[in-house]
């Protein structure tokens, strides 16, 4: 019996029952989902939003594809709470359209990939119990996009501890994993969810043979390096070289990083072993010695990141790569959004904020 309906006592209407080997209908899904790309804000906009106060922001985006969000929500919350709710809501809709309009192995794809924001809802809902968050402020921060609905994230977060949380989960892929959780030990178990999810994944994809798939796999190959080198500048920058305490902390898959042989280097050979990657060009001017934040090379990668989707999805257009390329760019746009938002409610300058910005 699947995990929601033991919870929940219905079938939650996000989780696909399409097999893998059924009729895809890839003209009209990707025709579709350009469409929806073409509503993004364009990058134009930022500088605009950068100018604005909170309830600017919320009136212009309003005006956008967040409408219906705001307009559900405005009664209930006000500034940037609703912000935080559209925005959340609208990615889930969106996502929740995606698997809806595609059938076949490209539905099976497409679920399979959304699966990251149910690791994203565990995460959160672990770190809420942990820190004492109240129920409210941990709904906040669940995005629906995955196969847990909505309802039963707020159930699980109204649960009084993680211990509640975790055997209500105890019918999921995850269980064995969260079992171990003592509450003293997150940072461990949040990085082996990531790797849970991305060894799914892997598995979802199977051997790449056809064209399809080998643009699939190669996106998120470039995903995880993109995650692992983030992490290993991270390492790097608080001294940490060794061996044993580096690799059980990067996800297997990526495209080209050699990890073992860059966790054991200090940082300026780090540095220089990284000219031999395609990511030498984008990241060379930011990883000085006296670098003391990580944050524009966070937003390069990024850029990057996003950049080479785009590209990958014009090899084969009417492929699953054009999909996969919009999930991507749908969630930098909310991450953006966030940004903006968490920036202007707590104080930071406008050029605090655009710094944090991955904008294309």
């Amino acid at each position: 019996m699947r995990l929601l309906e033991r919870l929940w006592g219905q079938k939650p209407s996000r989780k696909s029952d399409k097999k893998k080997n059924g009729t895809s209908n890839y003209p009209y899904a990707v025709t579709r989902v350009r469409a929806m790309k073409s509503k993004l804000l364009p990058k134009e906009s930022y500088p605009r939003l950068l100018n604005m106060g909170i309830d600017e922001i919320t009136r212009f985006i309003q005006e956008s594809e967040y409408k219906n969000d705001i307009d559900e929500l405005a009664m209930k919350y006000s500034g940037g709470d609703l912000a935080e709710h559209a925005l959340n809501r609208n990615l889930a809709l969106t996502y929740d359209k995606l698997v809806r309009i595609t059938s076949g192995e490209l539905n099976y794809l497409v679920v399979a990939y959304l699966k990251k924001y149910d690791i994203w809802n565990i995460k959160t809902l672990l770190r809420g119990k942990i820190y004492n968050a109240p129920v409210e402020e941990i709904v906040e921060s669940l995005i629906a996009a995955g196969e847990f609905t909505y309802t039963s994230m707020s159930e699980l977060a109204a649960k009084a501890t993680y211990k509640e949380i975790i055997e209500s989960l105890k019918y999921s892929e995850y269980y064995p994993l969260l079992q171990k959780f003592d509450g003293t030990n997150l940072a461990y178990i949040e990085n082996e969810l990531d790797k849970v999810y991305y060894t799914g994944l892997f598995e979802a994809i199977g051997k790449p043979r056809s064209k399809d798939r080998k643009l699939f796999v190669k996106i998120v190959r470039l995903e995880v390096d993109v995650k692992n080198l983030i992490n290993l500048f991270r390492l790097k920058k608080a001294g940490v070289v060794q061996l044993d305490e580096i690799m059980p902390l990067m996800i297997e898959g990526g495209l080209e990083l050699k990890l073992e042989k860059l966790a054991t280097l200090p940082y300026d050979e780090f540095v220089n072993e990284l000219q031999r990657t395609q990511y030498w060009d984008i990241i060379s001017s930011v990883t000085g010695s006296d670098m003391n934040s990580l944050t524009t090379l966070e937003s390069r990668l990024t850029r990057y990141y996003l950049e080479s989707s785009t590209i990958l999805s014009h090899v084969s257009p009417i492929s699953v790569a054009p999909i996969l390329d919009y999930i991507i760019h749908k969630h930098n746009e909310v991450v953006n959004l966030r940004i903006i938002f968490r920036g202007k409610e707590t104080g930071l300058s406008d050029e605090l904020i655009k710094d944090q910005l991955v904008v294309i």
